[in-house]
Formats: structure tokens, C-alpha cells, sequence
């Protein structure tokens, strides 16, 4: 498995030779080399030239590009290396089709909300009682997913599942810094905002990184419109892995006392994660990603990272019409 390169500091990248070369702003020098780079997360103000670019596209090599606040604002995506006529043709038709739409969307909607389940009954196990309403509310939405006869319904009712779900998140936190009151995006008022904001795009990109590695076109999702947003199956994909990556870990770094109020900044009437903070952040994300557990069909043990090229595989056999799609659930 390829390396995720995290870049915090301002400086230039550039091509030496037939490698990837990064010279920071104070003059600090590092090569990074392309044979072990399969992606590179941009958090500092680099400048690139087109001649990198070009290299970058041969390596497959794909970069993605964060603001001073933290947002995503976009990634140089390759040409594809992968790409297949017959795959896109399914894509198109399975979004097309109305019915087969909404299959592949109920799809994703229920394993969003089933992951949702196992992350609250995983903290209810442990002492986490207050939480038992919630998890049989968002239960009885869950069993209701198949009744529905629109994207617009199973939005609505997957809207009510994460408004179920995110009130959970002061009885597992129990910290006075990190209040959840209501979901705000941008700009995030709270510091558990800035948290769920800054975690989801991370799976985000990540869930991009590892469409791109196979023959599926990332702009046609099913759950997520495919509009003039230039991606949107990623969207789809990261609503199985958002529960079980973003969401345990922050109550991990919150809990663990990992990330505190000095990890944080006001600004523009918002609340973001300072670089510290964020530095802290990817470094445990991405020690989660290449943490392994026992796959049940495969009898071996793969990365979380490993499970969301997986899944991108799995929708590609279900629009092939070889093997009907059926999400990744947690099994603890």
C-alpha cells in the first residue's frame, strides 16, 4: 500500500530527477520518493509547475488541496489510468435508471446508519446508557429506508439519522469544551463542528484517492446528485466509512485529552483546528488507516484503507450485474 504524503509547510514542490523534491520557506529540504507516494494531502501554501503536474500524472501520483481554515478545495485528479467504457456506460445507466438509482443510494443510506448503530452501541456497551433511546430511534429509521420512493425521501430520512446520531455526542464526549448543540458547516461555530467538518473531508479525499485506482468515474454518484459538483460517488462511498474513521477517532482524541482548546482558532466568525491540531489529527487518521483487522470472507487481515477500495470494487461488480452491492458493516 502506497503512502499518504501530508504537507503542513509553505514552500515549492518540484521535480528532481525521478523524484518528488520539497523545499520549505525557512530552506529545510526533503525528497520524497514517488515509487512509495500514492497520494499527497496539501495543507500549506505550495507552488507546483506544470512540469511537476506532468510528472505527478505519470506516477499517478494525485494531490489534494486544503484552505488556511482547513476546507477542501479541490485535488489535481491524473488522467485516468484505469479507465473503461463499459464501466462508465453502467454508471451512466444505473443513474439514469430511476430504480436502480435509488437501490444503490438505499444502499449506501443503510450502511451509513447501520455503522451509526455499531458506533453508539459499541459506547452504550461501555457504560453509555442515555444512549439506548437514540440508537433504537435511529433503528426504526433504518427499517424504513426500503419504504422509500425517492432520493429525496431517503435523504430526508438519512438527515434525521444524523440528527439522532450527533446527539449523542455530548454523552460520549462528557467535555465541556466540545459541546454539540446543532450541525454547522461553514463556518462551524463549535469546536466538535470544526472536528466532524475537518474529519469528513479527510474520507473524503481518501475515498477519491482509492476510486481512482479503479475503472469507476468518481463524478457519478447515486445517493449525491451528479450535478456540476465535480465529484460526487466519492460523497457516496464515505458515508459508510464516516461513522467508523472520522467519528470514533475524534472521541478518541477528545477523550484521550489528545486535542484541547489551544487547538483551536477563531477566526471570521468561525471555529477551526489550528495546524497543531490538524497535524494531530491526520497523524492519527492515518495510523488509523493502516491498522488491520480480520476480514470474515477474505480470512485475512487488510487496512482500513485496504476496505475502501474494497467497497469502490464491490459497487463495480454490482453495476456489472456479477454480485449485488451490500455495504461494509462493523462487526464489533
Amino acid at each position: 500500500m502506497k503512502k499518504t504524503i501530508y504537507v503542513f509547510s509553505n514552500g515549492e514542490l518540484k521535480r528532481k530527477q525521478n523524484t518528488l523534491y520539497f523545499e520549505t520557506e525557512k530552506g529545510k529540504k526533503k525528497y520524497i520518493p514517488v515509487e512509495n507516494t500514492g497520494e499527497m494531502q496539501i495543507f500549506g501554501e505550495v507552488a507546483i509547475n506544470k512540469k511537476l503536474l506532468e510528472f505527478l500524472s505519470q506516477q499517478e501520483i494525485i494531490l489534494h488541496f486544503y484552505n488556511h481554515y482547513g476546507y477542501y478545495i479541490g485535488s489535481f485528479y491524473p488522467k485516468e489510468h484505469y479507465n473503461s467504457g463499459e464501466i462508465l456506460v453502467r454508471q451512466v445507466e444505473h443513474y439514469l435508471d430511476r430504480e436502480k438509482r435509488l437501490d444503490l443510494a438505499k444502499r449506501f443510506v443503510a450502511g451509513a446508519m447501520e455503522n451509526e448503530i455499531k458506533v453508539l452501541t459499541y459506547y452504550f456497551n461501555r457504560g453509555g446508557s442515555s444512549l439506548e433511546e437514540n440508537i433504537n430511534q435511529i433503528i426504526t429509521l433504518k427499517n424504513s429506508v426500503e419504504s422509500q420512493n425517492g432520493i429525496n425521501e431517503l435523504m430526508a430520512i438519512e438527515g434525521n439519522s444524523k440528527d439522532l446520531y450527533y446527539r449523542t455526542f455530548n454523552d460520549i464526549l462528557k467535555n465541556e469544551d466540545f459541546i454539540f448543540r446543532t450541525r454547522e458547516r461553514r463556518p462551524p461555530h463549535s469546536r466538535i463542528n470544526a472536528l466532524i467538518s475537518f474529519g469528513n473531508s479527510l474520507i473524503y479525499t481518501y475515498c477519491l484517492s482509492e476510486i481512482y485506482k479503479t475503472h469507476l468515474d468518481p463524478r457519478i454518484g447515486y445517493l449525491h446528485t451528479s450535478n456540476f459538483r465535480r465529484f460526487s460517488l466519492n460523497l457516496d462511498l464515505a458515508e459508510i466509512f464516516k461513522p467508523i474513521l472520522s467519528d470514533r477517532l475524534i472521541f478518541s482524541l477528545v477523550n484521550k485529552g489528545m486535542l484541547q482548546k489551544k487547538h483551536f482558532m477563531n477566526e471570521l466568525g468561525g471555529i477551526y483546528l489550528n495546524d497543531n491540531g490538524r497535524k494531530i489529527f491526520v497523524q492519527e487518521m492515518d495510523s488509523k488507516l493502516k491498522t488491520t483487522i480480520r476480514h470474515k470472507a477474505l480470512k485475512r487481515n487488510v487496512s482500513y484503507r485496504s476496505l475502501i477500495r474494497m467497497e469502490a470494487y464491490k459497487i463495480e461488480k454490482h453495476i456489472l450485474g456479477d454480485k449485488e452491492y451490500n455495504p461494509w458493516i462493523a462487526f464489533w
